[in-house]
């Protein structure tokens, strides 16, 4: 059985629904945020799924694993192993490719419609979905899109919000593996995030229940597209 190793930061933002539709690999999970530290070779892995954070890539001095996380990155695009990169992963892969992650002119917390551009509507992940499609977001953060890349979807507020970089490594800035009770622990674990950027909590949560089932069916094709890169 393939073996991916999927990184996470913090005990809420796990795999969420992509665990689904990898139900036919070994998950091995390396939680940084237990450890302090990362592993910063991909051998022996099929795959590597880096999920998100509250961290910024520009705060090594505060969380060195980033450092070993970047490298970790580097040396799977080096082999040309798949990476599956969410919010802070795919920040990390961004700046592991060698592009600027630098802060947005504002936050982007909520329920967002995003668009697939010309490069986008023509990649495997998504040939034949829908142009534009609501998203969960919860990201100040944003990134160039680095020389051997090709950005995929955008925003109206951060115009880089898919990258693909070299053949099978891509960078998700939407959280599209979020569940319900997800959402709701993070709103109560980030109350304080969420008043100072003047964002309603009341508003996410009256839509949510319209809008989730929709990102899970697009979910679902992005995870099980990507699994097929996997060898």
């Amino acid at each position: 059985m393939s073996r991916i190793l999927v990184v996470e930061h913090v005990p809420h933002e796990g795999l969420g629904m992509i665990a689904q539709g990898l139900s036919g690999f070994d998950l091995e999970y390396m939680r940084v945020y237990e450890t302090g530290k990362a592993e910063v070779s991909p051998e022996g892995y099929s795959a590597l799924i880096v999920m998100g954070g509250p961290m910024g890539v520009y705060e090594a001095d505060i969380y060195p694993s980033i450092n070993n996380e970047m490298e970790l990155i580097k040396e799977a695009l080096k082999k040309d192993v798949p990476v599956l990169g969410v919010c802070l992963g795919s920040q990390l892969l961004a700046a592991s490719a060698g592009a600027r992650v630098y802060k947005g002119g504002k936050k982007e917390i909520g329920w967002y419609n995003v668009s697939i551009t010309d490069e986008g509507s023509s990649d495997r992940l998504f040939l034949g979905l829908p142009d534009e499609f609501p998203v969960f977001q919860w990201h100040g953060d944003t990134f160039d899109v680095p020389s051997n890349a090709v950005n995929l979807a955008s925003s109206d507020l951060f115009p880089h919000q898919v990258i693909k970089v070299g053949k099978r490594a891509y960078g998700f800035q939407f959280h599209f593996e979020v569940t319900e009770k997800m959402i709701g622990e993070w709103i109560e674990i980030n109350e304080g995030e969420l008043k100072a950027a003047d964002i309603d909590p009341k508003k996410i949560i009256k839509e949510t229940p319209e809008k989730i089932e929709g990102l899970h069916r697009l979910g679902r094709a992005i995870v099980q597209r990507f699994a097929r890169l996997i060898d």
